[in-house]
């Protein structure tokens, strides 16, 4: 089944999952049989699932893991990729991406595949995306969950610093290139000790990789994509800093 975005159908899917409405969503699944499995096409010609739409960016809808579970028991399939677009990722790629762990853990439950390939981070794993977009929480859960660390650039984001000598080990050893970048996603995770550690062992403090225009130092401090998420629910909600100026006053 495949419907345009602006098919009152899938528009009303849409709104009832982005608001947490399971029992609106579960009349449109009841009425539209094949509904949970269905494709919504915009208009550029990209097709996506209703899985994605739980874990569109930028995550966190209301009651996420118990909508993706509900439209999983009616037959989404959540290794479904988006089409049409310069990546295939699934639903669990865009968990990743938005740190959002609940909601990943509902799709590995439902079967999500953790090695799926697709990523708009070099075409990899949701884990790839998980530690390129700084989500460390799903990160963690998918290493938890068995996907394997396979690069040295997500060993020492993650410090996992037995995982790193391992590779450094490996025969070819890595480039220069390659340890720098580790040295960098040190940084970027925030893993002292990791980047100590790498740093001893060659790499240049002040490397830049190819993806980025920052430095270590630059990332150090570093983008938190669940802390992020956590501001904007605040503002959205009305709250204030302590910097803020009360309304009405100069």
């Amino acid at each position: 089944m495949e419907l345009r975005d602006d098919d009152p159908v899938a528009v009303a899917a849409v709104d009832a999952i982005h608001n947490g409405d399971l029992g609106a969503l579960g009349s449109l699944l009841a009425g539209h049989r094949e509904l949970a499995d269905a494709r919504i096409r915009g208009a550029k010609g990209q097709t996506r699932s209703l899985l994605h739409v739980v874990t569109d960016w930028p995550g966190y809808f209301p009651r996420g893991p118990e909508v993706a579970r509900v439209l999983i028991e009616a037959g989404a399939d959540p290794n479904a990729a988006v089409t049409g677009s310069w990546h295939r990722e699934t639903p669990l790629h865009w968990a990743a991406s938005s740190d959002d762990a609940d909601v990943a853990a509902a799709l590995i439950d439902g079967g999500a595949n953790i090695q799926a390939t697709g990523a708009s981070i070099a075409g990899g794993t949701p884990l790839d995306d998980a530690v390129g977009y700084g989500c460390w929480h799903v990160a963690r859960l998918l290493v938890e969950r068995g996907a394997p660390v396979q690069g040295l650039w997500q060993a020492a984001a993650l410090g996992m610093t037995g995982r790193a000598e391992e590779l450094l080990g490996s025969d070819p050893p890595p480039t220069q290139e390659e340890l720098d970048h580790a040295f960098w996603q040190a940084c970027h995770g925030g893993q002292r000790r990791m980047a100590e550690f790498l740093l001893a062992r060659g790499a240049d403090i002040n490397a830049i990789p190819d993806h980025t225009s920052h430095t270590p130092l630059d990332i150090a401090p570093g983008p938190d994509t669940r802390r992020e998420a956590v501001v904007s629910w605040l503002r959205d909600h009305g709250a204030r800093s302590a910097k803020d100026k009360p309304a009405g006053k100069a």
